[in-house]
């Protein structure tokens, strides 16, 4: 790898671990709906631009129904419920949880091709990383209940199913030109409910900055050095990126936000990281990082 394909993976790690963190912030005085209508228009307003001008959006409209599916898979579903989950559970455990995407992939990639057969790798990395969801669930979720667990389920599905989307219907079409229109059409529809439960005051400081960083930083930005990064080091490799943010996530709830981090914490995640190595290996080619 080069130095600057280093420089662009060190990146994306850190700018999509911080979503967690930032979300827990602004749901402080913000509802979900309000949140997940800010982010997209905030992302559609940088990115639709380039859009316009370098690609080609026409080629979109005969695939409005898978682009319309993978908005509802990847971001309009994912985003709300994930949102609505910080506020019961901590932003580390979030993010833990979140790292198990590749799990749900190996399972999903499974189950739609039917004949497909696991072999002792996968299927031991399968039984690691859910017995990390275990150990990980049994001893921090309290008395939160279910219910954010569910969500965060939920989530991982959403997560898993939008690079299938991508590789079965969407793969030919400029990324750039999918995510822009994905996130303007998740803006739209989000823009009614959203508006209406935005707080009748101006936030504070804090949560207006986790706005602007989520839209700008988490999402804009770093799609763009998604791009630049797959077109430094290839989408393979590109993809690693996925298992270092849950460990940024859990960093950056421990450090600002004084999150409780034990062993038990600590034994999940090396559980579902080592689970999710094993049990994608050559899967986790085909598809991409997930998008917090």
């Amino acid at each position: 790898m080069t130095n600057r394909g280093r420089l662009l993976f060190i990146a994306l790690a850190l700018i999509w671990g911080l979503p967690y963190l930032l979300i827990k912030v602004a749901m402080s005085e913000l509802t979900p709906a309000s949140l997940v209508f800010l982010r997209t228009a905030i992302g559609a307003l940088i990115l639709l631009p380039f859009a316009i001008i370098r690609g080609n959006l026409r080629a979109l409209l005969p695939r409005w129904r898978p682009l319309l599916l993978y908005t509802v898979a990847e971001l309009a579903i994912p985003w709300v419920l994930l949102s609505d989950a910080e506020r019961k559970v901590s932003s580390s455990l979030a993010g833990l949880m979140v790292a198990t995407v590749p799990l749900a992939g190996a399972v999903i990639s499974l189950l739609s091709r039917g004949r497909e057969r696991l072999g002792a790798r996968q299927v031991a990395g399968l039984a690691l990383g859910f017995g990390g969801v275990v150990v990980l669930l049994g001893f921090n979720i309290g008395g939160e209940g279910l219910r954010p667990v569910l969500e965060i389920l939920v989530v991982v599905v959403g997560y898993a199913l939008g690079p299938r989307i991508i590789s079965r219907s969407l793969s030919d079409l400029r990324t750039l030109d999918v995510v822009a229109a994905s996130l303007a059409i998740c803006a739209l529809a989000y823009a009614p409910l959203g508006i209406a439960q935005l707080p009748t005051s101006l936030p504070s400081i804090g949560v207006l900055g986790s706005v602007l960083g989520l839209g700008v930083l988490c999402t804009a930005i770093a799609f763009m050095v998604f791009f630049k990064l797959i077109a430094e080091i290839g989408p393979t490799r590109a993809t690693v990126v996925t298992y270092l943010n849950p460990a940024v996530a859990v960093g950056a709830g421990v450090a600002l936000l004084g999150e409780p981090f034990g062993a038990t914490t600590a034994i999940g995640f090396v559980l579902i990281l080592a689970g999710a190595i094993l049990a994608t290996g050559r899967a986790r080619a085909a598809g991409s990082p997930v998008t917090q």
